[in-house]
């Protein structure tokens, strides 16, 4: 008998011994120079999909950035944190299938240059009502759909900037904004 496949949440919640950080070394030292690459877990991935607010954007270059502060690296692998963000929202759309009202708002994430990833569930189509239901704008470009002016609405990736905010926040008696709080 086959073995059952494992369902997206299954998939996001399994970390195949990552986190870890790798010098790049042979061929790849040739396409992304020197110095070390951090291969994130799936869930870290999606804790920083989830901690975009409501009207704000996250491509995933600032993932590919945000990963590689964390783990003192010179680089994320752009290649895991594409896969693991396609995990985060289609583990996302599993749970809103099955009534979740919180979920990883993966329609946020956007892939290098604002275009809506075709890949995500719902294609296109329902990322397009999701994001201007946010109040954001999407435009045709040739055969990619992007949100109109997105850097606008780019988050922080600099996690030393989110830490010192939640310090402040703290520091003046009131609760740290916790990540997510807008959906």
């Amino acid at each position: 008998m086959p073995k059952p496949r494992k369902t997206w949440r299954e998939k996001l919640l399994d970390d195949k011994d990552l986190p870890k950080v790798s010098v790049i070394e042979g061929k790849l030292s040739k396409r992304w120079g020197e110095g070390t690459c951090a291969i994130p877990a799936p869930r870290e991935v999606d804790e920083i999909m989830k901690s975009v607010p409501n009207g704000r954007l996250i491509t995933t270059k600032e993932i590919q950035a945000a990963i590689a502060q964390k783990h003192h690296a010179t680089m994320a692998c752009p290649m895991c944190c594409g896969i693991f963000a396609w995990i985060a929202a289609h583990a996302a759309d599993e749970s809103e299938a099955e009534g979740a009202k919180r979920i990883t708002p993966y329609w946020r994430t956007l892939k290098t240059g604002g275009e809506l990833n075709p890949k995500f569930p719902g294609g296109v189509e329902a990322l397009t009502v999701r994001l201007e239901a946010e109040g954001q704008r999407v435009v045709a470009k040739g055969k990619k759909w992007i949100v109109a002016d997105y850097e606008r609405c780019l988050v922080s990736t600099d996690l030393s900037d989110r830490t010192k905010q939640s310090s402040r926040a703290s520091s003046r008696g009131k609760p740290a904004k916790s990540a997510g709080q807008n959906r």
